[in-house]
């Protein structure tokens, strides 16, 4: 325990570098990890309760709102609120709340992480539930392909101790219940008065369709039944249904997040959980930085949507592209990005075309340009600097509201440009109403 201890302070002393420099959320974590390896494991020691959040999309939002949730029952709850998904990541969020000896005191940890990252989480740290939300196409000079992912997803439910939470309407996600090795297994999933909109947001695998039919429900599983792009409702297994739901962050695929978030939570919580506190609960959850975060920039909105990957990108046009606002696209092809940008090419833009993009930015952004003409979105202009291109978009469109899609570090960089203009809340923190 004295090296874990010397290791937190070792961490302290990196994050207060790294925060006087601006940046760095996993570096704290990497020091500290070099003085203990083990320090996940001497931390977590202690918790009853470590909950894994994973899938290809919707990590960060499904974390904030389960852990909205949980908090709201009245459980003191450890979590990594700024979307550093790695274990150096979980690490660097931990230090402050460790004591000397390098220990968590809390009732729950719960934790996002990457897919492949998870791995290396459950080599330390044996989760007692997991949370996975779905899987697609995403970083695939990382996961080569999408059973790849699939499987590191498998892994990761065998690795959990009593029990697993499961998209039911995703075969890649559902059929790991069929695993002995896999603790008990609860669902969440769409209505069927809904179904037919799965195919705007997660990936077929038509090879399966016959093997692997639809799991049944129990009495504690919990689908969505929407009412509209903000409002719903959720149905349990057992025909019941709650009251009306409204959340501050629009959309089908928000609205799948709150519902995996309630049916973790009904599984943690067990007798404890109240609807009504749930409800109350997710209506105060602001969008995580980038998700649809609206910023105030000089009194017109500015709103920041994350796109990484062609299901997602393809619900972030649903959701948002077809309102009358001023487009930016700003495309980078870092290693946090994925190098490979041809996943744009499975994504139709033909919701632009009417009001066309601005401008396009970001390392790719010819090819963001190009790939826009194929599909006849008209683009006003073509900027590769990020600081420029925002500078422009403020500038020449000052009475219309600015939206932004953008990869993960071009809304970083975005968002740190943003921030030392206006008043933007800290990573992690709720942003303002």
């Amino acid at each position: 325990m004295a090296r874990t201890g010397l290791a937190v302070a070792a961490g302290r002393i990196a994050r207060s570098a790294a925060r006087r420099r601006g940046g760095g959320s996993a570096l704290p974590g990497l020091v500290a990890e070099r003085v203990d390896p083990d320090i996940l494991t001497h931390a977590l020691a202690g918790v009853p309760q470590v909950v894994v959040v994973t899938g290809t999309n919707g990590k960060t939002t499904t974390t904030k709102m389960l852990v909205a949730l949980l908090r709201a029952h009245g459980r003191e709850v450890f979590t990594n609120p700024t979307g550093s998904n790695f274990t150096r990541g979980v690490i660097s969020a931990m230090l402050p709340a460790l004591d000397r000896q390098g220990r968590m005191h809390a009732d729950l940890a719960v934790l996002e992480l990457d897919e492949a990252h998870a791995l290396h989480f459950v080599k330390k740290v044996a989760p007692t539930h997991a949370l996975l939300l779905n899987v697609a196409r995403d970083q695939l000079d990382r996961f080569a392909e999408i059973d790849h992912t699939a499987r590191l997803l498998h892994s990761l439910a065998a690795a959990t101790t009593q029990g697993v939470v499961l998209n039911r309407d995703d075969p890649f996600v559902a059929r790991i219940a069929d695993d002995p090795d896999v603790p008990p297994a609860r669902y969440f999933g769409l209505d069927e008065s809904v179904l037919e909109r799965l195919a705007e947001l997660q990936e077929a695998d038509v090879r399966f369709e016959d093997e692997a039919p639809t799991p049944g429900l129990g009495a504690q599983d919990v689908l969505l039944r929407p009412r509209d792009e903000r409002e719903f409702e959720l149905v349990l297994g057992d025909g019941s249904a709650s009251g009306p739901i409204v959340l501050r962050q629009r959309g089908l695929a928000a609205m799948i997040n709150a519902t995996a978030a309630v049916s973790t939570a009904r599984l943690l919580l067990g007798e404890a959980f109240d609807p009504a506190v749930a409800g109350a609960a997710l209506r105060e959850v602001a969008p995580p930085f980038g998700r649809g975060e609206v910023v105030d920039a000089g009194g017109r909105p500015l709103e920041l949507v994350l796109v990484k990957n062609p299901a997602g990108f393809t619900v972030a046009l649903g959701t948002y592209g077809a309102t009358p606002v001023t487009t930016m696209v700003a495309i980078n092809d870092r290693d946090a990005d994925g190098r490979d940008v041809s996943w744009l090419y499975d994504v139709s833009f033909a919701s632009l075309r009417e009001n066309g993009v601005a401008l396009t930015s970001g390392i790719r952004a010819y090819d963001m340009a190009l790939r826009l003409r194929y599909d006849d979105v008209e683009v006003g202009g073509v900027e590769p600097d990020l600081a420029v291109a925002l500078d422009r978009l403020l500038a020449d469109h000052p009475d219309r509201p600015l939206r932004v899609f953008c990869t993960y570090t071009a809304m970083m960089t975005l968002r740190r440009i943003l921030a030392d203009r206006y008043t933007l809340p800290e990573f992690g923190e709720d942003a303002p109403a």
